[in-house]
């Protein structure tokens, strides 16, 4: 029996590097590409999006992401894996409705018709809404939540919910719905109202998504992400997913991932990705909060000693602006209100290290120009630099 193969840290950030196209040598020239490298861009904060694909290309600027997400539809923003706001490939759009979506979506309907029934209003009321509601939209081509309560009263009517408890408040049936039909794929998230750092949002009509079958749909999305992020472990698979484990072993078997020994355990990889790739030359590189990066596994010791990471996430999980040396994050960045990016490191890097380190830092800075950006979950670090 042959041996297992084994991926060692060094591998690990080296395969990161050019897959994430993180290093100057691995960069690219379109948003398209940086979404096909990460198989999916965070964008609860509509600000990571643009940053993210920024640090991955040889050009940055928003012009490109702006026409691929609102003129050629060549990426779609759209809820995913763990509830959360993504960008991915116009392309893997069915894949993630099917193999994640689909099910939290029925979840979020049947929560729905019951927090409607709570304000009297009935399942073919609701219906007769939605069906307002997309003509409405499909009239106006696009509108904000706001303006659709104009044009369809009825997403204006406002239930109380958690009743006679503190925190007790009001929601408009137009908040459910609006999420709900965002979720299941009838409209999808448009142009912002003002800039690209704006999280008002219109909503528009979207065009039906071919049906997949459940299984199929989860063994295409671990191919992908393996692709991009292997090796990585089950437990990195299940967390990045949000899968159970029953689901995330049997994509693993579908599209036959090899088993590889890591430091950390057994890893798995596609069967065409266990020889060595090649060491990068020396790279730097300041990653937004939230970017998919740092992000993308459960398991971070390869990549952030677990000393660090106070610093570095909020109390809910999310990661804040990170700086990257050879695979690695060293330290954290923020933007004061006058526009200069301030840096710290966690540990000694050296002189070449914080060389590279600057020219990013200042390739950035003139990038975003008059625009300040605050990321939308605060962590220690980011707050104490940016203050």
């Amino acid at each position: 029996m042959s041996a297992r193969p084994k991926i060692d840290t060094a591998q690990r950030r080296a395969r990161l590097a050019m897959r994430h196209l993180l290093a100057p040598a691995h960069r690219c020239t379109s948003p398209e590409q940086v979404a096909q490298a990460v198989v999916a861009l965070h964008a609860t904060d509509p600000a990571t999006v643009f940053l993210s694909t920024g640090a991955r290309l040889d050009r940055p600027g928003t012009a490109a992401l702006e026409r691929a997400l609102y003129e050629d539809r060549t990426l779609v923003r759209m809820h995913g894996m763990r509830h959360t706001l993504f960008v991915f490939p116009a392309e893997l759009a069915p894949v993630v409705q099917a193999s994640t979506m689909r099910k939290v979506a029925e979840k979020e309907r049947r929560g729905l018709l019951a927090f409607a029934a709570e304000g009297g209003f009935d399942a073919a009321w609701l219906a007769k809404t939605e069906q307002r509601t997309l003509a409405a939209l499909g009239e106006a081509g696009q509108a904000t939540g706001a303006r659709l309560g104009e044009l369809v009263p009825e997403l204006r009517e406002a239930i109380t919910v958690a009743a006679g408890k503190p925190y007790e408040a009001k929601q408009t049936i137009g908040v459910r719905l609006l999420r709900v039909m965002g979720m299941e794929g009838s409209i999808v998230r448009d142009r912002p109202i003002g800039g690209w750092t704006s999280g008002q949002h219109q909503w528009a009509l979207r065009e039906a998504l071919p049906e997949l079958p459940v299984a199929a749909a989860q063994a295409e999305l671990v191919r992908h992400w393996l692709a991009s992020y292997g090796p990585a472990t089950e437990e990195d698979v299940k967390w990045w997913t949000g899968w159970g484990l029953r689901e995330v072993r049997a994509a693993l078997a579908a599209c036959e991932a090899v088993p590889v020994d890591l430091t950390e355990g057994t890893g798995f990889v596609l069967a065409d990705a266990t020889d060595p790739v090649p060491e990068p030359a020396p790279w730097a590189a300041l990653l937004p909060a939230l970017d998919p990066t740092p992000m993308g596994w459960r398991q971070r010791d390869w990549y952030l000693p677990t000393e660090n990471r106070a610093e570095l996430f909020d109390r809910s999980g999310n990661i804040g602006p990170t700086v990257w040396w050879n695979g690695r994050i060293v330290g954290g960045w923020a933007q004061r209100a006058d526009g200069e990016l301030a840096l710290e490191y966690l540990e000694e890097v050296g002189a070449d290290a914080e060389a590279a380190v600057a020219a990013e830092a200042a390739g950035l800075q003139a990038w975003l120009g008059t625009t300040r950006v605050t990321p939308r979950f605060r962590t220690p670090l980011e707050r104490r630099l940016s203050g």
